[in-house]
């Protein structure tokens, strides 16, 4: 799938534990990013932060089980993105969601150059 030269990053910032229905919750975001049609997902694990809540969530070697902070990171098209956001609206406690432009200098794909 092709991305814009000038796209948007969704970045949702949410938490291990948090839960949509029996899914982890970043797993059905992930999903339904694949399922809209977007160009791709990422989640990354934080290894310490807090929220709105400003309880600290942190990695310790005693408490692997640790409810860790998440970011997922969607590139693709501003407008798919805002459509996609809307239709998260329905998900119970996602967290702060944002919308940055960015700048795609390379999507992955071979341009056949080489």
């Amino acid at each position: 799938m092709q991305i814009p030269r000038q796209a948007a990053l969704l970045r949702i910032y949410t938490e291990e534990a948090r839960r949509d229905g029996t899914r982890a919750l970043y797993e059905s975001v992930v999903l339904k990013a694949r399922d809209a049609g977007l160009a791709g997902a990422t989640v990354l694990r934080g290894s310490m932060g807090f929220g709105a809540s400003a309880q600290l969530h942190t990695a310790t070697i005693l408490d692997l089980s640790a409810n860790l902070p998440l970011v997922i990171e969607i590139v693709d098209a501003e407008d798919k993105l805002r459509a996609f956001a809307v239709a998260l609206a329905g998900m119970k406690d996602i967290g702060l969601v944002t919308l940055d432009q960015v700048e795609v200098l390379r999507d992955g794909h071979d341009d056949g150059g080489g």
